[in-house]
Protein backbone atom coordinates (compact mmCIF):
# COMPACT_ATOMS: atom_id res chain seq x y z
CA UNK A 1 0.00 0.00 0.00
CA UNK A 2 1.12 3.53 -0.60
CA UNK A 3 -0.13 6.81 0.77
CA UNK A 4 0.15 9.85 -1.43
CA UNK A 5 -0.98 13.46 -1.39
CA UNK A 6 -4.66 14.23 -1.07
CA UNK A 7 -5.13 17.96 -1.44
CA UNK A 8 -2.71 20.48 0.08
CA UNK A 9 -2.15 18.51 3.26
CA UNK A 10 -0.86 15.33 1.59
CA UNK A 11 -3.56 13.18 3.18
CA UNK A 12 -3.39 9.41 3.09
CA UNK A 13 -5.69 6.87 1.53
CA UNK A 14 -5.75 3.09 1.42
CA UNK A 15 -4.04 1.27 -1.42
CA UNK A 16 -3.45 -2.24 -0.20
CA UNK A 17 -1.61 -4.38 2.29
CA UNK A 18 1.51 -5.08 4.24
CA UNK A 19 3.07 -7.66 6.44
CA UNK A 20 1.74 -6.86 9.90
CA UNK A 21 -1.14 -9.35 9.99
CA UNK A 22 -0.35 -10.78 6.61
CA UNK A 23 2.41 -12.96 7.91
CA UNK A 24 2.20 -16.12 5.83
CA UNK A 25 1.13 -15.06 2.38
CA UNK A 26 2.94 -12.34 0.48
CA UNK A 27 1.23 -9.00 -0.07
CA UNK A 28 -1.75 -8.73 2.27
CA UNK A 29 -3.35 -12.18 1.82
CA UNK A 30 -3.89 -14.49 4.80
CA UNK A 31 -3.68 -18.30 4.75
CA UNK A 32 -4.02 -18.66 8.52
CA UNK A 33 -7.62 -19.93 8.54
CA UNK A 34 -6.67 -23.49 9.53
CA UNK A 35 -4.50 -24.60 12.44
CA UNK A 36 -4.46 -28.14 11.05
CA UNK A 37 -2.87 -26.85 7.83
CA UNK A 38 -0.54 -24.51 9.72
CA UNK A 39 1.58 -27.44 10.93
CA UNK A 40 2.67 -28.22 7.34
CA UNK A 41 3.21 -24.52 6.45
CA UNK A 42 -0.06 -24.88 4.48
CA UNK A 43 1.63 -27.25 2.03
CA UNK A 44 -0.95 -29.21 0.08
CA UNK A 45 -3.92 -27.70 1.89
CA UNK A 46 -5.90 -27.60 -1.37
CA UNK A 47 -6.00 -31.41 -1.36
CA UNK A 48 -5.37 -32.77 2.15
CA UNK A 49 -8.87 -31.90 3.45
CA UNK A 50 -8.24 -32.91 7.08
CA UNK A 51 -11.44 -31.22 8.29
CA UNK A 52 -14.11 -28.68 7.36
CA UNK A 53 -11.54 -25.86 7.18
CA UNK A 54 -10.91 -27.13 3.64
CA UNK A 55 -13.77 -24.75 2.71
CA UNK A 56 -11.12 -22.01 2.49
CA UNK A 57 -8.50 -23.98 0.55
CA UNK A 58 -10.66 -26.18 -1.69
CA UNK A 59 -14.45 -26.60 -1.32
CA UNK A 60 -14.36 -29.97 -3.11
CA UNK A 61 -12.41 -31.35 -0.14
CA UNK A 62 -15.62 -31.37 1.89
CA UNK A 63 -16.45 -34.76 0.35
CA UNK A 64 -13.51 -36.15 2.37
CA UNK A 65 -15.18 -35.05 5.64
CA UNK A 66 -17.45 -37.69 7.15
CA UNK A 67 -20.81 -36.65 8.56
CA UNK A 68 -21.44 -33.33 10.26
CA UNK A 69 -18.52 -31.39 11.70
CA UNK A 70 -17.85 -28.09 13.45
CA UNK A 71 -14.36 -26.55 13.44
CA UNK A 72 -13.47 -23.53 15.58
CA UNK A 73 -9.99 -22.03 15.46
CA UNK A 74 -7.89 -19.06 16.51
CA UNK A 75 -4.51 -17.95 15.22
CA UNK A 76 -2.12 -15.47 16.80
CA UNK A 77 0.31 -13.69 14.46
CA UNK A 78 3.18 -11.71 15.92
CA UNK A 79 5.31 -9.76 13.47
CA UNK A 80 8.40 -7.69 14.21
CA UNK A 81 10.32 -5.30 11.99
CA UNK A 82 12.95 -2.58 12.11
CA UNK A 83 13.73 0.14 9.57
CA UNK A 84 17.37 1.27 9.34
CA UNK A 85 18.57 4.06 7.06
CA UNK A 86 21.64 3.71 4.84
CA UNK A 87 23.43 5.85 7.45
CA UNK A 88 22.68 3.18 10.08
CA UNK A 89 20.00 5.17 11.93
CA UNK A 90 17.01 3.17 13.21
CA UNK A 91 13.62 4.84 13.12
CA UNK A 92 9.93 4.12 13.69
CA UNK A 93 10.30 1.63 16.51
CA UNK A 94 8.81 -1.81 15.88
CA UNK A 95 5.73 -1.35 13.66
CA UNK A 96 4.83 -5.01 13.94
CA UNK A 97 1.76 -6.11 15.82
CA UNK A 98 0.18 -9.11 17.48
CA UNK A 99 -3.06 -9.98 15.73
CA UNK A 100 -5.67 -12.67 16.47
CA UNK A 101 -7.62 -14.31 13.65
CA UNK A 102 -10.68 -16.40 14.59
CA UNK A 103 -12.27 -18.85 12.15
CA UNK A 104 -15.35 -21.06 12.11
CA UNK A 105 -16.35 -23.85 9.71
CA UNK A 106 -19.30 -26.22 9.54
CA UNK A 107 -20.01 -29.16 7.23
CA UNK A 108 -23.01 -31.48 6.91
CA UNK A 109 -24.43 -34.10 4.55
CA UNK A 110 -27.27 -33.18 2.22
CA UNK A 111 -27.26 -36.71 0.87
CA UNK A 112 -24.72 -39.48 0.29
CA UNK A 113 -22.82 -37.54 -2.38
CA UNK A 114 -23.48 -33.85 -1.62
CA UNK A 115 -22.04 -31.81 1.26
CA UNK A 116 -23.09 -28.37 2.47
CA UNK A 117 -20.63 -26.17 4.32
CA UNK A 118 -20.25 -22.69 5.81
CA UNK A 119 -17.04 -20.84 6.54
CA UNK A 120 -16.33 -17.62 8.42
CA UNK A 121 -12.73 -16.36 8.30
CA UNK A 122 -10.38 -13.50 7.37
CA UNK A 123 -8.73 -13.89 3.92
CA UNK A 124 -6.94 -10.50 3.86
CA UNK A 125 -5.55 -8.20 6.52
CA UNK A 126 -2.72 -6.15 7.96
CA UNK A 127 -1.75 -4.08 10.95
CA UNK A 128 1.35 -1.91 11.38
CA UNK A 129 1.84 0.90 13.87
CA UNK A 130 4.91 3.19 13.82
CA UNK A 131 6.19 5.62 16.41
CA UNK A 132 5.23 9.25 15.77
CA UNK A 133 7.21 11.06 14.53
CA UNK A 134 9.65 8.95 12.53
CA UNK A 135 11.54 9.16 9.22
CA UNK A 136 8.57 7.79 7.26
CA UNK A 137 5.72 9.62 9.00
CA UNK A 138 4.53 11.08 5.70
CA UNK A 139 4.20 7.54 4.30
CA UNK A 140 2.38 5.96 7.21
CA UNK A 141 1.78 5.67 10.94
CA UNK A 142 -1.11 3.28 11.58
CA UNK A 143 -2.35 0.78 8.99
CA UNK A 144 -5.21 -1.45 10.09
CA UNK A 145 -7.03 -3.50 7.45
CA UNK A 146 -9.61 -6.14 8.38
CA UNK A 147 -11.75 -8.45 6.27
CA UNK A 148 -14.43 -10.98 7.17
CA UNK A 149 -15.55 -13.57 4.62
CA UNK A 150 -18.77 -15.60 4.80
CA UNK A 151 -18.44 -18.61 2.50
CA UNK A 152 -21.44 -20.95 1.89
CA UNK A 153 -20.19 -24.01 0.01
CA UNK A 154 -21.48 -27.06 -1.86
CA UNK A 155 -19.39 -30.13 -2.69
CA UNK A 156 -20.42 -33.00 -4.96
CA UNK A 157 -18.82 -36.43 -5.09
CA UNK A 158 -19.26 -37.21 -8.77
CA UNK A 159 -17.86 -40.74 -8.41
CA UNK A 160 -15.29 -42.64 -6.38
CA UNK A 161 -12.46 -40.60 -7.92
CA UNK A 162 -13.74 -37.10 -8.68
CA UNK A 163 -15.23 -34.42 -6.42
CA UNK A 164 -16.24 -30.86 -7.34
CA UNK A 165 -16.88 -27.85 -5.11
CA UNK A 166 -18.38 -24.37 -5.40
CA UNK A 167 -18.44 -21.58 -2.84
CA UNK A 168 -19.93 -18.08 -2.73
CA UNK A 169 -17.96 -15.38 -0.90
CA UNK A 170 -19.60 -12.41 0.76
CA UNK A 171 -16.78 -10.25 2.06
CA UNK A 172 -16.62 -7.19 4.31
CA UNK A 173 -13.60 -4.90 4.38
CA UNK A 174 -12.75 -2.17 6.87
CA UNK A 175 -9.67 0.05 6.93
CA UNK A 176 -8.14 2.67 9.18
CA UNK A 177 -4.96 4.39 8.03
CA UNK A 178 -3.10 7.42 9.29
CA UNK A 179 0.00 9.41 8.39
CA UNK A 180 1.64 12.65 9.50
CA UNK A 181 4.58 14.91 8.85
CA UNK A 182 3.00 18.07 7.42
CA UNK A 183 5.12 20.98 8.72
CA UNK A 184 4.26 23.40 5.89
CA UNK A 185 2.64 26.65 7.18
CA UNK A 186 -0.11 27.49 7.92
CA UNK A 187 -0.65 23.89 9.08
CA UNK A 188 0.73 23.12 12.55
CA UNK A 189 3.54 20.64 13.15
CA UNK A 190 2.39 17.24 14.35
CA UNK A 191 -0.70 17.20 12.14
CA UNK A 192 -1.99 13.64 11.58
CA UNK A 193 -4.59 12.61 9.02
CA UNK A 194 -6.73 9.49 9.40
CA UNK A 195 -8.77 7.72 6.76
CA UNK A 196 -11.56 5.29 7.64
CA UNK A 197 -13.58 3.40 5.07
CA UNK A 198 -15.45 0.15 4.44
CA UNK A 199 -17.39 -1.83 1.84
CA UNK A 200 -18.91 -5.24 1.09
CA UNK A 201 -18.62 -7.25 -2.12
CA UNK A 202 -19.17 -10.68 -3.67
CA UNK A 203 -16.86 -13.33 -5.09
CA UNK A 204 -16.65 -17.10 -5.54
CA UNK A 205 -14.31 -20.05 -5.14
CA UNK A 206 -14.12 -23.35 -7.03
CA UNK A 207 -12.40 -26.66 -6.38
CA UNK A 208 -11.66 -30.11 -7.74
CA UNK A 209 -10.25 -33.18 -6.00
CA UNK A 210 -9.20 -36.26 -7.99
CA UNK A 211 -8.24 -39.59 -6.42
CA UNK A 212 -5.59 -40.83 -8.87
CA UNK A 213 -5.11 -44.14 -7.00
CA UNK A 214 -5.49 -45.54 -3.50
CA UNK A 215 -2.48 -43.56 -2.27
CA UNK A 216 -2.44 -40.37 -4.36
CA UNK A 217 -4.87 -37.46 -4.48
CA UNK A 218 -4.65 -34.26 -6.56
CA UNK A 219 -6.45 -30.99 -5.88
CA UNK A 220 -7.03 -27.85 -7.89
CA UNK A 221 -8.69 -24.73 -6.50
CA UNK A 222 -9.45 -21.19 -7.62
CA UNK A 223 -10.58 -18.10 -5.70
CA UNK A 224 -11.93 -15.11 -7.67
CA UNK A 225 -11.00 -11.46 -7.51
CA UNK A 226 -13.29 -9.21 -5.47
CA UNK A 227 -13.84 -5.57 -6.38
CA UNK A 228 -14.40 -2.99 -3.65
CA UNK A 229 -15.26 0.67 -3.56
CA UNK A 230 -14.23 1.83 -0.09
CA UNK A 231 -16.15 4.88 1.03
CA UNK A 232 -15.31 6.93 4.07
CA UNK A 233 -13.81 10.14 5.35
CA UNK A 234 -10.46 11.77 5.93
CA UNK A 235 -10.16 13.65 9.21
CA UNK A 236 -7.42 15.58 11.02
CA UNK A 237 -6.30 15.56 14.64
CA UNK A 238 -6.61 19.38 14.69
CA UNK A 239 -10.23 20.58 14.58
CA UNK A 240 -9.11 24.14 13.78
CA UNK A 241 -8.15 23.23 10.21
CA UNK A 242 -11.19 24.10 8.06
CA UNK A 243 -12.89 21.82 5.56
CA UNK A 244 -12.49 18.49 7.35
CA UNK A 245 -13.58 15.74 7.49
CA UNK A 246 -13.83 15.20 3.73
CA UNK A 247 -15.68 12.33 2.04
CA UNK A 248 -13.59 10.20 -0.33
CA UNK A 249 -13.70 6.85 -2.08
CA UNK A 250 -11.09 4.47 -3.51
CA UNK A 251 -11.49 1.40 -5.69
CA UNK A 252 -9.55 -1.68 -4.60
CA UNK A 253 -9.42 -5.17 -6.12
CA UNK A 254 -8.19 -8.11 -4.06
CA UNK A 255 -6.46 -10.72 -6.22
CA UNK A 256 -7.55 -14.09 -7.51
CA UNK A 257 -5.65 -17.22 -6.48
CA UNK A 258 -5.13 -20.66 -8.03
CA UNK A 259 -3.53 -23.65 -6.32
CA UNK A 260 -2.41 -27.08 -7.52
CA UNK A 261 -1.71 -29.60 -4.76
CA UNK A 262 -0.84 -33.28 -4.39
CA UNK A 263 -0.84 -35.66 -1.42
CA UNK A 264 0.65 -39.16 -1.42
CA UNK A 265 0.33 -41.75 1.35
CA UNK A 266 3.64 -43.59 1.67
CA UNK A 267 2.32 -46.12 4.19
CA UNK A 268 -0.10 -46.34 7.11
CA UNK A 269 1.88 -43.70 9.04
CA UNK A 270 3.50 -41.28 6.57
CA UNK A 271 1.84 -38.90 4.08
CA UNK A 272 3.69 -36.28 2.03
CA UNK A 273 2.14 -33.29 0.31
CA UNK A 274 3.19 -30.40 -1.93
CA UNK A 275 1.56 -27.45 -3.66
CA UNK A 276 2.14 -24.46 -5.92
CA UNK A 277 -0.10 -21.40 -5.51
CA UNK A 278 -0.33 -18.45 -7.88
CA UNK A 279 -1.75 -15.10 -6.77
CA UNK A 280 -2.74 -12.47 -9.34
CA UNK A 281 -1.30 -9.42 -7.58
CA UNK A 282 -0.87 -7.59 -10.90
CA UNK A 283 -4.48 -6.34 -10.44
CA UNK A 284 -2.94 -3.98 -7.88
CA UNK A 285 -1.19 -1.73 -10.39
CA UNK A 286 -2.40 1.66 -9.20
CA UNK A 287 -4.80 3.40 -6.85
CA UNK A 288 -6.91 6.37 -7.76
CA UNK A 289 -8.42 8.28 -4.85
CA UNK A 290 -11.37 10.54 -5.60
CA UNK A 291 -13.34 13.19 -3.78
CA UNK A 292 -16.93 12.16 -3.20
CA UNK A 293 -18.15 15.73 -3.64
CA UNK A 294 -17.27 16.03 -7.33
CA UNK A 295 -15.45 12.83 -8.40
CA UNK A 296 -12.21 14.71 -8.97
CA UNK A 297 -9.01 12.66 -8.72
CA UNK A 298 -7.32 13.57 -5.48
CA UNK A 299 -4.31 11.34 -6.07
CA UNK A 300 -3.08 8.59 -8.37
CA UNK A 301 -0.50 6.14 -7.06
CA UNK A 302 1.42 3.69 -9.22
CA UNK A 303 2.17 0.39 -7.45
CA UNK A 304 3.06 -1.98 -10.33
CA UNK A 305 2.74 -5.13 -8.22
CA UNK A 306 3.50 -8.40 -9.99
CA UNK A 307 1.91 -11.84 -9.85
CA UNK A 308 3.58 -14.05 -7.26
CA UNK A 309 4.08 -17.76 -6.55
CA UNK A 310 4.17 -19.77 -3.35
CA UNK A 311 5.59 -23.31 -3.09
CA UNK A 312 5.07 -25.64 -0.13
CA UNK A 313 6.32 -29.07 0.92
CA UNK A 314 5.07 -30.96 3.97
CA UNK A 315 4.59 -34.31 5.69
CA UNK A 316 2.43 -35.87 8.38
CA UNK A 317 3.30 -38.82 10.62
CA UNK A 318 0.71 -40.83 12.55
CA UNK A 319 2.65 -42.05 15.56
CA UNK A 320 -0.35 -43.64 17.29
CA UNK A 321 -4.14 -43.75 17.22
CA UNK A 322 -4.12 -40.56 19.31
CA UNK A 323 -1.30 -38.49 17.79
CA UNK A 324 -0.48 -37.21 14.30
CA UNK A 325 2.55 -34.95 13.79
CA UNK A 326 3.07 -32.46 10.96
CA UNK A 327 6.05 -30.66 9.42
CA UNK A 328 6.39 -28.24 6.51
CA UNK A 329 8.35 -25.57 4.72
CA UNK A 330 7.22 -22.95 2.18
CA UNK A 331 8.75 -20.30 -0.05
CA UNK A 332 6.67 -17.21 -0.83
CA UNK A 333 7.49 -14.53 -3.41
CA UNK A 334 6.68 -10.90 -2.71
CA UNK A 335 4.57 -9.03 -5.27
CA UNK A 336 6.49 -5.78 -4.60
CA UNK A 337 8.53 -5.33 -7.80
CA UNK A 338 11.55 -3.40 -6.51
CA UNK A 339 12.96 -1.16 -3.77
CA UNK A 340 11.38 1.94 -5.29
CA UNK A 341 7.88 0.51 -4.69
CA UNK A 342 8.58 -0.79 -1.17
CA UNK A 343 6.95 1.70 1.20
CA UNK A 344 6.47 2.00 4.94
CA UNK A 345 3.12 0.28 4.59
CA UNK A 346 4.53 -2.50 2.41
CA UNK A 347 8.05 -3.42 3.48
CA UNK A 348 7.14 -6.83 2.06
CA UNK A 349 9.83 -9.24 0.82
CA UNK A 350 10.38 -12.86 -0.18
CA UNK A 351 10.11 -15.19 2.77
CA UNK A 352 10.71 -18.78 3.90
CA UNK A 353 8.35 -20.37 6.42
CA UNK A 354 9.17 -23.37 8.63
CA UNK A 355 6.36 -25.05 10.55
CA UNK A 356 5.48 -27.93 12.86
CA UNK A 357 2.30 -29.07 14.55
CA UNK A 358 0.13 -31.96 15.53
CA UNK A 359 -3.33 -33.38 16.12
CA UNK A 360 -4.49 -35.06 19.31
CA UNK A 361 -7.57 -37.27 19.08
CA UNK A 362 -9.34 -36.61 22.35
CA UNK A 363 -12.17 -38.96 21.42
CA UNK A 364 -13.78 -40.18 18.18
CA UNK A 365 -15.88 -37.00 18.24
CA UNK A 366 -13.35 -34.42 19.42
CA UNK A 367 -9.99 -33.42 17.94
CA UNK A 368 -7.42 -30.82 18.96
CA UNK A 369 -4.99 -29.31 16.42
CA UNK A 370 -2.05 -27.03 17.16
CA UNK A 371 0.49 -25.52 14.79
CA UNK A 372 3.46 -23.17 14.93
CA UNK A 373 5.34 -21.43 12.12
CA UNK A 374 8.34 -19.09 12.02
CA UNK A 375 8.77 -16.82 9.01
CA UNK A 376 12.16 -15.58 7.82
CA UNK A 377 11.84 -12.43 5.69
CA UNK A 378 14.58 -11.53 3.24
CA UNK A 379 16.14 -8.12 3.98
CA UNK A 380 14.00 -5.53 2.19
CA UNK A 381 15.70 -2.42 0.79
CA UNK A 382 13.61 0.68 0.06
CA UNK A 383 14.40 3.77 -1.99
CA UNK A 384 10.95 5.33 -1.80
CA UNK A 385 11.59 8.87 -0.50
CA UNK A 386 11.85 9.92 2.26
CA UNK A 387 12.98 6.39 3.15
CA UNK A 388 16.34 5.15 1.89
CA UNK A 389 17.43 2.12 3.84
CA UNK A 390 16.17 -1.40 4.56
CA UNK A 391 13.79 -3.45 6.71
CA UNK A 392 14.73 -6.46 8.82
CA UNK A 393 11.63 -8.51 9.68
CA UNK A 394 10.41 -11.81 11.04
CA UNK A 395 7.11 -13.27 12.26
CA UNK A 396 5.72 -16.08 14.41
CA UNK A 397 2.34 -17.77 13.95
CA UNK A 398 0.59 -19.97 16.52
CA UNK A 399 -2.72 -21.67 15.81
CA UNK A 400 -5.18 -23.70 17.89
CA UNK A 401 -8.24 -25.51 16.57
CA UNK A 402 -11.02 -27.66 18.04
CA UNK A 403 -13.04 -30.05 15.88
CA UNK A 404 -16.28 -31.72 16.91
CA UNK A 405 -17.88 -34.50 14.90
CA UNK A 406 -21.62 -34.93 15.37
Amino acid sequence: MKLKALGPLGLAVLAGGGYGSSAQAAGFALYESSASALGTAFAGQAVVAQDASTIFANPAGLTQVAGSQLVAGATAINSSSQYTSTAGVKSGGDPGATTFLPSLFYAMDLNRDVKLGFGLYAPFGLKTDYDNPWAGSSQGLLSDLKTVNFNPTLAWKVNDRLSLGLGVDYQYIEATLSNGGFPTPPYPAGLVSTMKGNDTAWGYNLGLVYQADDATRVGLSYRSTIDYRLTGTVSLNNPLVPGYPKAIYADLTVPDMASLAIAHRLDDRWTVMADATWTGWSVFDKLNVQLAANGATASSTIENWKDAWRFGLGASYKSSDAWTWRFGVAYDQTPVPDAAHRTARIPDSDRISVAAGGRYTISPKNLLDVGYMHIFFKDAPTTDAPLTGSYDSHADVLGLQLTHNF
